[in-house]
């Protein structure tokens, strides 16, 4: 499977934008964690907070994902809608009552089998390091440029300007949350 020219890293603020904009309407995340046997991925309802590098999700602590997490926190969401992103980052957990009460809603106590004051439950904060994105404005566009790279036509093809993009998420300026 070949993978898309990847353009430089950025911290453009509004390449930073552009990745809030392309989530913001995807409920839900597959995040991926690193097992003892491999890569594991589980749907991950994306908690729908100004995006400002940091993403936030509610799980328990007697899962796998808290175990896998405490033992390596690189984590790995990838978005799939109207357009893909793929965003790595280092996940932590975070013993915020006041945030867990604003994040909740009734969906999550039937999801979770659990209300929001259960010491069980707890946040994940995902620090964000990059964010890969691929627009799909244009099916044409995308498949033209897929069938290219797979047929390696003449040299690597150049990326479509908006199509392909890496985000330095890292550098990027964050709002402060505590």
């Amino acid at each position: 499977m070949s993978k898309l020219h990847t353009n430089a890293a950025t911290s453009d603020p509004k390449a930073i934008e552009t990745v809030r904009d392309l989530i913001q309407d995807i409920e839900t995340a597959m995040l991926t964690t690193v097992s003892d046997t491999g890569l594991v991925s589980r749907p991950m309802k994306t908690q729908h907070i100004e995006f400002d590098g940091d993403l936030w999700f509610l799980t328990k602590k007697d899962t796998s994902k808290y175990d896998e997490i405490l033992k390596d926190p690189r984590v790995n969401l990838a978005y799939a809608g109207k357009s893909y992103v793929s965003i790595s980052g280092t996940a932590e957990f975070v013993e915020d009552d006041a945030r867990k009460k604003v994040l909740w809603n009734k969906m999550y106590e039937k999801i979770l089998g659990t209300p929001y004051d259960d010491p069980n439950l707890v946040l994940i904060r995902v620090t964000t390091d990059t964010a890969e994105y691929w627009e799909s404005g244009s099916a044409v566009k995308m498949i033209t440029h897929l069938l290219k790279k797979a047929v390696g036509k003449g040299s690597e093809p150049k990326s479509e300007p908006g199509l392909n993009e890496t985000v330095d998420l890292e550098s990027a300026p964050k709002t402060p949350t505590d």
